[in-house]
């Protein structure tokens, strides 16, 4: 194998973590994606096939063991999992879909803590209150200069993803971001 093939499957963020008071910045590991589109009519049987019911509600997620599929557009996902390729599941589906995997484009990293959605507002202009940005809200939006899907797994944790060449960028644009809101919260 060599040494182009053995980059793009090495984590672009391998050692890399941030943790101060009230926030923790930490790349999610590998895991598959695939970028999915299909027509409105096929959803129902792609649900089944993935195992998870792809939402039909702008900004929204919605999850199944491993596995989240995160709303893009009225005929986009994103999926991602962490333990199985979900275009392992599309193989057989008799249905006109186009399904990619992505998973050599795209990484991720999960911002947690109280003082979590400050940390992403220092770059992202989505407003990241419980009430407009709930628990399963999902959104393609920017944080500094990159574009980036980002999804509310719980209250207090964010599942940043972005392209793997812009991983560095944005582990320490959030880095920063944590250290300044930690030094903040501290006052």
């Amino acid at each position: 194998m060599d040494n182009s093939v053995k980059l793009r499957r090495s984590l672009p963020l391998v050692e890399k973590a941030f943790g101060a008071s009230g926030v923790s910045v930490t790349p999610m590991g590998t895991g598959y994606r695939c970028s999915l589109r299909v027509a409105a009519d096929d959803v129902a049987a792609l649900s089944q096939a993935l195992g998870v019911d792809l939402p039909q509600t702008p900004k929204t997620s919605a999850r199944s063991a491993s596995r989240i599929a995160m709303w893009l557009g009225p005929d986009e996902w994103l999926i991602y999992d962490s333990k199985n390729n979900p275009i392992d599941d599309l193989k057989n589906v008799d249905v006109a879909c186009a399904g990619v995997d992505v998973s050599h484009r795209n990484t991720a990293i999960e911002v947690s803590g109280s003082l979590a959605a400050g940390v992403i507002n220092a770059g992202c202009p989505q407003d990241l209150s419980l009430e407009v940005f709930p628990v399963g809200a999902c959104s393609r939006t920017i944080l500094g200069k990159v574009e980036i899907v980002l999804c509310r797994s719980k209250a207090d944790i964010f599942h940043v993803e972005c392209w793997r060449s812009f991983s560095p960028y944005v582990f320490e644009f959030l880095s920063t971001a944590a250290k300044d809101q930690s030094a903040l919260a501290a006052r």
